[in-house]
């Protein structure tokens, strides 16, 4: 805690990034177009690349905010406004698959559809409606695919690093061994509440008492679910973390004062933990009007950041590392590595 550069934000000097998106005009017509969707509890995102060099080109994104678990928690099914929301974002993927010519593709859907009873019913009309084909995977492969995706940045150092993914419906937490050329994969576990979820169950509060308490009901649901987990974790001189979402990314732009989201100056970065904890405490202290109003917030995540917020302080209770890795990337590049033939973790 004395050291001054544990208190300062910073970027690794090699992020890893992927590949330039302009590759050699000659080169570029020959490669095969790959693609990862990763349809989530709150996300529907996309990656078109191809292979250059090492890692690949991105050549077309595209991310929206669906909200797919709305109602989940309370209901157990998707609900038709969610449903129509997301097959119309997953349209807008279609499109792009069928016009910059994909060769392979992945496409997976994550908590909502494992929890809901009508998950089967919903993969099986955006097949129809869209083409696409969605794979309902396990915890295990996303917390897999999540770390494939972002380990290039975990800190240098020695013993287990702890990777987690903070979704709309669950957390994935993956304690890895960068001892070797590629991550090895120690232990895991998935914890039932994401940002979506969370909040349904246990968010709230009108006046200040009110935030207050929901603010430590949400980290009392999440410490219980992550208990065995942290009980397995094993103690270790310097922890090293690194966290992958919505909500690392948010809390990181606000702690750089961002005016505005920039991927190029959030993914990679280190954030002093300590930071972490005092913007998660001072967005759980605001109304939702409060939290709308900063930068990087907004109306998409005013409602939602909260949980994130309970949820990371929870994760950095049980891994007490002094510096939080961001990384804006994840299971769809752990997906396109994959599809590209780099070694699993």
């Amino acid at each position: 805690m004395g050291d001054v550069s544990a208190r300062l934000p910073y970027r690794q000097d090699r992020p890893a990034r992927p590949a330039p998106a302009r590759p050699p005009r000659g080169r570029w017509h020959d490669a095969h177009a790959y693609a990862a969707l990763d349809l989530g509890t709150n996300n529907c995102r996309l990656l078109i690349a191809r292979p250059q060099g090492p890692g690949f080109a991105i050549v077309d994104a595209f991310s929206r905010i669906v909200r797919l678990g709305e109602g989940l928690a309370a209901s157990g099914r998707l609900s038709d406004a969610a449903v129509e929301r997301t097959i119309a974002a997953l349209r807008v993927c279609a499109d792009k698959l069928k016009r910059r010519n994909v060769t392979l593709a992945r496409s997976v859907a994550t908590e909502a559809c494992r929890r809901a009873v009508n998950g089967t019913a919903f993969i099986e009309r955006v097949h129809a409606e869209t083409g696409i084909r969605l794979d309902i995977i396990s915890a295990e492969e996303e917390a897999r695919l999540a770390v494939l995706g972002c380990h290039a940045l975990i800190e240098p150092g020695r013993g287990p690093a702890l990777v987690f993914d903070i979704g709309g419906g669950s957390t994935e937490l993956v304690l890895v061994d960068t001892e070797g050329p590629a991550p090895r994969v120690l232990d895991w576990h998935s914890a039932p509440w994401g940002v979506v979820s969370l909040t349904e169950s246990a968010g709230g509060g009108e006046d200040a008492d009110g935030r207050a308490e929901s603010y430590a009901a949400m980290r009392a649901l999440v410490a219980d679910s992550m208990a065995v987990f942290a009980a397995r974790l094993p103690r270790v001189a310097r922890p090293r973390l690194l966290g992958t979402s919505g909500t690392v990314t948010t809390l990181g732009s606000v702690h750089l004062g961002l005016s505005h989201y920039d991927r190029s100056a959030v993914d990679g970065m280190i954030a002093p933990a300590a930071a972490m904890r005092e913007i998660s405490r001072s967005l759980a202290e605001k109304s939702i009007a409060e939290r709308a109003k900063v930068a990087c917030i907004g109306n998409e995540r005013a409602d939602l950041v909260v949980a994130g917020c309970a949820i990371l302080e929870t994760i950095m209770d049980l891994w007490p590392a002094e510096r939080l890795g961001i990384a804006d990337r994840g299971i769809r590049e752990g997906i396109l590595r994959s599809l590209m033939g780099t070694p699993k973790p």
